[in-house]
């Protein structure tokens, strides 16, 4: 919830770093409290006080705390990283998830090859595409993933490939 900092008579974070009086109607003081002065400081860097001024009267009064808040995170990762911002930190995490879902998925086909070696089984692996059991009287194995049952064959890159 926004606080506001005009119960307490102390000017708003924005008011105070634009050195000016923090008036009952401010527009800054639900969303920038005195206590916060980081969060108004690095949006005005990026976004300028008169643009977050004009986006928050813009904004429906129900999404206008949402949005001060996507400003500042976006604020502080273009601060991080001026080219890509908060998309920069999106693509490194992608990457990511992608790179070791293929581990994941590679570590699936070793575990499924060793309990189909240790227990002997003589039956061929599910048809590609279908989840099943593979039973005989002496191991169960599930295959809950078609491409388990396919060989890794890693590409050697470690960045887990472009999206």
């Amino acid at each position: 919830m926004a606080s506001s900092s005009h119960s307490s008579n102390f000017p708003c974070a924005a008011c105070k770093f634009l050195r000016r009086k923090c008036m009952p109607d401010c527009v800054f003081a639900p969303y920038f409290p005195p206590e916060e002065p980081h969060k108004f400081i690095n949006v005005h860097k990026i976004f300028g006080a008169s643009n977050v001024s004009k986006l928050i009267n813009e904004v429906a009064p129900h999404q206008r705390e949402d949005a001060v808040n996507s400003l500042a995170y976006e604020a502080e990762a273009r601060l991080k990283d001026p080219v890509y911002g908060c998309v920069g930190a999106i693509s490194i995490l992608q990457r990511q998830v992608f790179r070791l879902q293929r581990e994941l998925d590679a570590i699936h086909a070793d575990l499924i090859r060793y309990a189909t070696a240790t227990c002997n089984c003589n039956e061929m692996p599910p048809p590609m595409g279908r989840t099943s059991f593979h039973q005989n009287s002496s191991c169960n194995i599930y295959y809950p993933n078609p491409h388990w049952n396919e060989p890794y064959e890693g590409n050697g890159r470690s960045d887990g490939g472009s999206l």
